[in-house]
């Protein structure tokens, strides 16, 4: 496919946009590390929310999405679907905790919480585990996903996708630092939605699809309506809603969706001006994320059956696309080649900026990690802020070199989600109690985080035998991971010595402002139950209202709004 000049110019005046936003900002970022990595903790609600939501819509996620619906339905998303607990649970009961904290990354959490040489291990620790190992990891996954998005749209190589790409995001993520991200994030969040809704729009009139109306009664799609799997069928239940619901939101540590909060979530609720504005962003990405994006991603998922049935049809559509980079995932960006001119070029913009916009956030938290909890907590304490700043800059250009490499070992959306699931399963049930239980200590998270790491990697590389060591399907995988993890730290936490008292009760003091930890505990309880199913009823009114049923979604419609008046009355009362 070939892009018209109209194309071109708007890729390139937003592309420009961007560069100048990070030469604009650069001078303020790069006076301290404070400024660099969280914009002087002076961000409003409104633009980190919006920050929040722009970073996970990455480019790998309509593919993702795309992937799900075609192999399992629309009731196939609840495998992220469920993690919106995860995310309310993060809104009512840690966003103030993470912001009276004071601290600069979430890994300072582990020196204020815990003490003594144990703790100064696992903060270097995991700086590394997160910031680099487990960063680029999820920044290939991105990576990838642009590479199918390039070639089956531009015609680029893999090798030419990464060298571009890396160039520009490099180049405005180490300048602008926080401040930067936070802005482009904003224009690029607009961009990516105005792109998305208007694509699918002209999508469904194409005379392929012929109309939401034949869409939704076409053969192809008609079976994958669904918003919930058929209970008849027991494997379809454990697989897509009982485990995500049951198991997976708690037990587990994505990004983007932690347990208790953390990675770039908890830097940008470091970065608000206050507790409230912490809470208020936290509570706009969960509605954003999982009540108002998708549908877009889903109609085209369920188009692209219509006009791309199987993965034959796709390969042959698009020649030029290797055996490694072919999936379901890569039916989107398929779709997009029937867009007309301006359009294409919007939804390119659109796609490329969810691309800056994930990258450009993991870049900077990760160096904000290799940086304060690694190099000037262990390498040079005596390290001046431009020295920070520095090793910052320098580590975000690393950063993005090795994850380039990565996505080349990497073949599809879903494995990359299922992956990073593996490797944080078993975690996250410590993160949600460490705040509340004082027998965690600092060898109950090395246990979790060795135990977890090493059944992934065992799985990861069972996966690429020609001869399994051992079958079992990746739902079974992850349960298996979150078993032995959980059973693994718990054990550790039992056999070994809390951190000394005076370093919990200091920490208590702190973080709970002097009051019980279990101070409206039973308010937060009831917020966090209507506040998820008002984010589900909003998801499910508008899925209804697409489908044409429009009572079902004028009463589910009804409750969001009811349990929205709610949610701001207790969030109004609690401390």
């Amino acid at each position: 496919m070939k892009l018209g000049t109209i194309d071109w110019v708007i890729i390139i005046f937003f592309l420009s946009l961007f560069a100048f936003i990070g030469v604009y900002v650069s001078k303020r970022a790069g006076k301290n590390s404070n400024e660099f990595f969280l914009s002087g903790r002076n961000m409003p609600w409104w633009l980190l929310g919006v920050s929040m939501v722009a970073t996970t819509f990455a480019a790998d996620t309509p593919g993702l999405v795309t992937e799900l619906v075609r192999n399992d339905g629309v009731s196939g998303n609840w495998v992220w679907w469920a993690l919106l607990l995860t995310g309310m649970l993060t809104v009512f009961f840690y966003a103030k905790l993470w912001r009276r904290s004071g601290i600069t990354t979430d890994l300072e959490f582990y020196e204020l919480r815990y003490t003594g040489k144990s703790a100064a291990f696992l903060r270097g620790f995991r700086a590394i585990y997160l910031g680099v190992i487990f960063n680029i990891i999820t920044m290939a996954g991105v990576c990838l996903a642009g590479v199918k998005i390039a070639n089956i749209l531009l015609g680029f190589s893999q090798e030419q996708t990464l060298i571009y790409s890396s160039i520009i995001v490099v180049f405005y993520a180490s300048l602008g630092g926080l401040k930067g991200v936070l802005i482009t994030d904003f224009i690029q969040f607009i961009i990516a939605m105005i792109g998305s809704i208007w694509a699918t729009i002209y999508i469904v009139g194409l005379p392929e699809i012929n109309g939401l109306s034949a869409l939704l009664t076409h053969d192809s799609v008609s079976s994958k309506l669904d918003f919930f799997p058929n209970f008849n069928n027991t494997e379809a239940l454990i697989t897509l809603l009982i485990i995500p619901l049951a198991v997976q939101w708690w037990s587990t540590w994505y990004p983007g969706a932690e347990p208790g909060g953390g990675g770039y979530i908890a830097q940008r609720m470091l970065a608000a001006k206050d507790e409230k504005h912490a809470t208020w962003a936290t509570l706009f990405f969960n509605f954003a994320h999982y009540a108002m994006r998708p549908w877009p991603w889903i109609i085209v998922g369920l188009a692209s059956l219509v006009i791309f049935p199987d993965l034959n049809s796709i390969s042959s559509a698009f020649p030029g696309l290797t055996a490694e980079m072919q999936g379901d995932d890569v039916a989107y960006a398929a779709m997009m080649t029937y867009l007309p001119a301006g359009l294409i070029g919007i939804v390119m913009t659109s796609l490329i900026a969810a691309f800056m916009s994930t990258i450009s956030t993991q870049l900077n938290w990760g160096s904000s990690y290799v940086v304060n909890d690694f190099y000037s907590r262990f390498i040079n304490k005596e390290a001046s802020e431009k020295q920070k700043v520095r090793v910052g800059r320098i580590s975000t250009v690393l950063l993005m070199i090795l994850a380039a490499w990565f996505s080349f070992y990497l073949q599809s959306a879903k494995d990359v989600f299922n992956l990073l699931l593996q490797i944080g399963a078993g975690t996250g049930l410590l993160f949600i109690l460490r705040w509340f239980w004082h027998r965690v200590n600092p060898f109950s998270e090395i246990a979790a985080m060795v135990i977890s790491f090493s059944i992934a990697l065992f799985f990861f590389i069972n996966g690429k035998l020609d001869v399994h060591i051992i079958d079992l399907p990746s739902h079974w995988q992850l349960v298996t991971g979150v078993v032995i993890t959980t059973l693994g730290w718990v054990l550790v936490t039992v056999f070994t010595k809390p951190t000394n008292q005076k370093t919990i009760d200091e920490f208590d003091s702190l973080v709970f402002a002097g009051k019980s930890k279990f101070n409206g505990f039973g308010l937060k309880i009831v917020a966090f139950i209507i506040g998820t199913l008002g984010v589900y009823s909003t998801l499910f009114s508008i899925g209804s209202f697409i489908y044409g049923n429009t009572i079902k979604g004028i009463i589910l419609l009804s409750l969001s709004t009811i349990a929205c008046i709610i949610i701001v009355k207790i969030i109004q009362k609690t401390d």
